[in-house]
């Protein structure tokens, strides 16, 4: 049977990769995502699945674990998610969860080749989105259209969901909404994530805030006398960072090896000024900032607000205190159980299919597999292709991973659903 699969994987290598590329091809940067899910749903009926479209809402939830909803501008009408199914009734005994949103490729002209146009080149694929994270979607299509081969009565008897999600680049709310509004679960949950063929077991807490800063305007010749209010921020982003490097020594993550930076402070854009020659009156600071798995959403946001008028009240420079605005992401860090079966067998499938179990670990960032185990009680794991410059330029997959994660997710099904394993 695992030649077979194998041999099936390799035939179908081909067409996995250029669902990838259609996939690529689709800009579903966060409110955009809807050209996405259709080729996804494509393949999904392609496969034998059943799609069906799930509404998403854009107003902000109500649910107090739900990020903040995104500025209405970037948002299309009728969105919605798209839940894949094997045929029959019943609850199903694993899911496959993914994201179709990625993130902007606003410098275009960096890139080697346009962000959306996907090209191969030296083994990989290239493209805003080719690892982060539509190649899950190629190695989950690979794996299943694999076990139709091998397996076609795989699923009789117990059933599959393959789940397309959005916005899990800024709030999780759409896997928090499959949840809790539309009870799309399964006692088992593989996102298939770029885990480099490592199982990603867990995360820590990410929060994204706003910090406005408030100063005096006037003309550069007096610059000399005041601080503006991009230079109040910086320095209070510079305190930020000496907080979260203090957590490391303090409160270390310990599923992480000691020599990681687990609760890294991004500063990931500024908006000020409007004149060369003046000092602006105001800036805004969106940053990203780690915690530790231990704390609640409510604590780390009260330190971090404590943080920061700590800082404000020493430095002496500020004239008004900051305005600080929760935005996006309210991630809960997480941990899955490393005895759990899930981890257990896949890393078994992975072994079985290259030789030796693989690297199972923690990232100081977060996935969407934190509310399945932190709010729902169910085992989830990242596992899935190796990628490059994940957000960044050039962005791309190692095409062979893909192969190789597909290996190892068809055995884990095929463990799963076959009656008699052979």
């Amino acid at each position: 049977m695992s030649d077979a699969l194998d041999l099936a994987i390799s035939r179908h290598a081909e067409a996995a990769f250029a669902f990838l590329e259609a996939l690529v091809r689709a800009p579903s940067t966060v409110g955009q995502e809807q050209s996405a899910m259709e080729v996804f749903a494509a393949e999904a009926e392609a496969l034998g699945l059943t799609p069906q479209r799930l509404p998403f809402a854009n107003a902000q939830p109500a649910d107090p674990r739900a990020g903040i909803a995104q500025p209405a501008p970037l948002l299309s009408a009728d969105r919605y998610q798209v839940l894949a199914t094997t045929p029959g009734t019943g609850d199903l005994a694993v899911l496959l969860n993914g994201h179709l949103d990625v993130v902007p490729a606003e410098t275009p002209d960096l890139w080697t080749h346009p962000p959306f146009e996907p090209v191969r080149r030296n083994g990989r694929l290239y493209g805003r989105g080719s690892a982060d994270m539509k190649s899950g979607f190629a190695v989950g299509a690979l794996a299943l259209r694999a076990l139709r081969d091998v397996a076609p009565d795989l699923f009789a008897r117990r059933r599959l969901g393959f789940l397309a999600v959005v916005e899990e680049e800024c709030t999780g709310n759409g896997t928090l909404r499959s949840l809790a509004e539309q009870g799309v679960s399964a006692a088992e949950v593989v996102v298939l994530e770029p885990s480099d063929l490592g199982l990603l077991a867990g995360g820590v807490g990410v929060l994204w805030v706003d910090l406005r800063i408030l100063a005096h305007a006037g003309h550069a010749y007096a610059a000399d006398t005041h601080a503006n209010a991009i230079d109040l921020g910086m320095r209070l982003v510079g305190a930020l960072r000496h907080w979260a490097a203090d957590l490391t020594r303090t409160e270390p993550e310990p599923s992480m090896d000691s020599n990681q930076s687990p609760y890294n402070v991004n500063l990931g854009k500024v908006q000020s000024g409007d004149w060369t020659s003046t000092a602006p009156a105001s800036a805004t600071f969106g940053v990203r900032i780690g915690f530790p798995r231990a704390w609640t959403l409510p604590e780390a946001e009260a330190r971090l607000r404590q943080v920061i008028a700590d800082f404000v009240k020493a430095d002496g420079g500020f004239a008004t205190a900051p305005v600080v605005t929760l935005t996006g992401l309210r991630a809960k860090g997480y941990l899955q159980d490393a005895a759990s079966p899930l981890i257990r067998d896949l890393s078994a499938a992975h072994a079985a299919a290259h030789g030796a179990p693989p690297p199972v670990y923690t990232a100081g960032s977060t996935t969407d597999a934190r509310f399945y185990v932190n709010d729902f009680g169910l085992d989830a794991v990242c596992y899935g292709a190796i990628g490059h410059d994940l957000h960044g330029i050039d962005e791309s997959v190692d095409l062979q991973s893909i192969i190789d994660a597909a290996r190892t997710l068809a055995r884990f099904l095929l463990l799963r659903f076959d009656a008699q394993p052979r």
